[in-house]
């Protein structure tokens, strides 16, 4: 079954039915105001479906697992001036752990109550925004990792 969202509009102005505009119908009223209703296809909900290889929980938990990482890297570095292999070794991993498994937490919140990540999707912070940062900052993250390694010390 697909669940399907209407919304009402008085102009035929944007039209955003997030990101499955595909399934889309439109029509014309009367009164000549505007109807949308978008139609997304059913979420599957079971574990194996989730974390498969072609899943949406590997691509969304790493992607964001790698935002923090850069990010938390970057700030330390800056802050500190400890590359990252010394930031790795000081004992402080416990803590990105720790956030690390609360962001895993709420990302699989919605995805086990069938919310998929384009539904919630915005014009500005869309799914595929957020798919391309996170792959963006795993090969930042790796590139940080080789040019302290390759340089011998902090990149900053």
């Amino acid at each position: 079954m697909a669940a399907m969202a209407s919304m009402m509009m008085k102009a035929p102005a944007a039209l955003n039915c997030g990101a499955v505009k595909r399934n889309s119908h439109i029509s014309r009223l009367p009164n000549s105001s505007l109807q949308v209703k978008c139609m997304a296809a059913k979420v599957s909900t079971k574990f194996g479906d989730l974390f498969a290889f072609s899943g949406p929980a590997p691509e969304i938990i790493n992607g964001r697992a790698a935002m923090l990482g850069f990010v938390s890297a970057i700030a330390v570095e800056v802050a500190s001036g400890r590359d990252l292999l010394s930031q790795l070794n000081s004992g402080r991993l416990s803590w990105f752990a720790l956030t690390a498994g609360l962001m895993t937490v709420g990302t699989l919140v919605p995805l086990f109550n069938g919310i998929s990540r384009e539904s919630t999707s915005q014009p500005i912070f869309s799914s595929t925004a957020e798919m391309w940062n996170g792959r963006f900052a795993m090969l930042g993250l790796l590139a940080l990792a080789f040019t302290e390694y390759v340089k011998g010390g902090p990149l900053v």
